[in-house]
């Protein structure tokens, strides 16, 4: 299972990395759009977001998008001891700090904590993803972890090519709500009801 995923990891960042420049603007901006047309979005006053690097779908506009909406803002902080994570009030982007590989997370000193029941909205970031709201992380299940105790809506914004038709699941693996395509919004099979 650990293999079959680092292949699928491996096959989906060299496709990402294929993406032309304007192809992955157009679809990015497209799928922001989408984002900010959903009632999940106008409703949530606090959003969960993770800080984007790399090939990920660059989040920053979406935080500047919430903040000139009067939203709250929460960005997560991983603490690798124990593959935990939770969320930290985000004001402004001097409150981030470079840790490893690149990733940019909140200065605790600078920030306060968010906890799950506060936030109405997690975008959940990933590399592959199926109709049921399954997916493939960057590894380290600290999304699933979180997941665990997180009861609000969940949604996940991706490329066309980052859908799959069947993803290794394992017991732990957490679905998220909906999947947010440049084209359209697919609430998947994994919606839990029961959200209050």
């Amino acid at each position: 299972m650990k293999e079959r995923k680092k292949a699928l990891r491996k096959d989906m960042q060299k496709r990402l990395s294929e993406l032309t420049p304007d192809v992955r603007a157009n679809e990015t901006e497209q799928i922001r759009q989408q984002l900010f047309a959903t009632d999940q979005w106008k409703q949530a006053a606090t959003i969960g977001v993770t800080v984007s690097r790399g090939n990920e779908i660059d989040t920053y506009p979406i935080i500047e998008k919430a903040w000139s909406e009067g939203k709250t803002v929460a960005v997560p902080k991983c603490h690798a001891k124990d593959y935990s994570m939770d969320f930290r009030k985000l004001e402004s982007f001097d409150q981030l700090e470079v840790v490893y590989f690149g990733l940019r997370e909140p200065i605790v000193e600078k920030t306060t904590q968010i906890e799950p029941n506060e936030m109405g909205l997690l975008i959940v970031p990933g590399l592959l993803f199926d109709k049921s709201g399954y997916r493939v992380g960057f590894g380290g299940g600290f999304y699933d972890r979180y997941l665990d105790r997180f009861t609000g809506t969940t949604v996940s914004l991706l490329h066309s090519v980052q859908l799959h038709d069947e993803i290794p699941r394992e017991s732990f693996d957490q679905p998220v709500d909906f999947l947010i395509f440049p084209d359209r919004v697919h609430q998947t099979k994994g919606f839990r009801n029961d959200h209050s």
